[in-house]
């Protein structure tokens, strides 16, 4: 499946991306007499894996917005030089094991929405990071190679944004200079795992405007999303609905005027353009 919290007539949608559109939850509970929430975050907790869409007529794509897929995931962690190319990029020593942060919900924006860059007295070299995002389905600790796939709900797209000299004034500033607001973005499309067979095929790719700026395959790695899954179970519980954003190849230097995209086929697109900060916000 291939599910999305959407805008539409002024009111917000859980729904299956289908042939011809978005089928919602709630007609779908309509049609076939099921009691799904229509909440996206709640359909993963309750670990749904299959919702019947035949005979419910879909909503044209061109007459609804794509959100979040949920506003405040419970955990949202980022694994940091995961492929080589991209320490080589900013002059970093790959870690061994995985150089995971953590980011706030604070950060996030809308797919298809805007960046808007820190004032130039904070930040004036930002990049924009397109990487794969792996959604838990359900509480986990301890995981082992052999069940660690049951806790994977799905993927999905991410923007991870950085504020690279910030973070060159000291590598323990890293959580500063990840989150900033609008420093962080996913969906609009979650993919359940039963869609990829074989996560480590995948192709990450950053476009920045009308070129790509970066492409790897997750087999590249450091750390592949298998590992990293199990990895940070042993660290802490995870609970349905956290994200973690597995990495990517090269970020893309960003200046206002600029549109950036997170690509990965068989998961989604997720875009965004990118403006100046707005001093007048209080």
């Amino acid at each position: 499946m291939k599910l999305l919290t959407f805008l539409y007539s002024g009111q917000k949608h859980a729904g299956v991306l289908v042939d011809g559109g978005v089928a919602p939850i709630l007609d779908i509970n309509s049609k076939h007499r099921t009691r799904l929430p229509n909440n996206l975050l709640e359909i993963i907790q309750e670990g749904v894996k299959e919702i019947p869409v035949k005979g419910v007529p879909p909503i044209p794509l061109h007459q609804v917005k794509p959100l979040l897929p949920y506003d405040v995931p419970p955990k949202i962690w980022c694994i940091g030089l995961n492929y080589l190319s991209h320490a080589e990029d900013i002059n970093a020593v790959q870690p061994e094991e995985p150089g995971s942060f953590m980011k706030p919900a604070s950060c996030m924006f809308e797919p298809g929405g805007e960046i808007r860059l820190p004032p130039e007295q904070f930040s004036n070299d930002v990049d924009a990071e397109g990487e794969l995002g792996v959604v838990i389905g359900r509480t986990s600790r301890f995981l082992t190679t052999e069940n660690v796939r049951d806790a994977i709900y799905g993927y999905t797209t991410t923007l991870d944004l950085t504020a690279l000299d910030v973070l060159r004034k000291n590598p323990r500033y890293l959580t500063r200079a990840k989150s900033f607001d609008t420093f962080f973005s996913f969906g609009p499309v979650i993919v359940t795992a039963d869609e990829v067979p074989e996560v480590d095929d995948l192709e990450v790719i950053t476009e920045h405007n009308d070129g790509v700026c970066s492409r790897d395959f997750v087999r590249h790695m450091r750390t592949r999303p298998l590992e990293l899954v199990r990895f940070h179970s042993d660290y802490m519980t995870l609970h349905p609905g956290d994200l973690i954003s597995t990495g990517c190849p090269k970020g893309a230097r960003i200046k206002p005027g600029d549109r950036v995209r997170a690509r990965i086929d068989g998961v989604g697109v997720l875009e965004a353009s990118v403006a100046a900060h707005d001093a007048t916000l209080r």
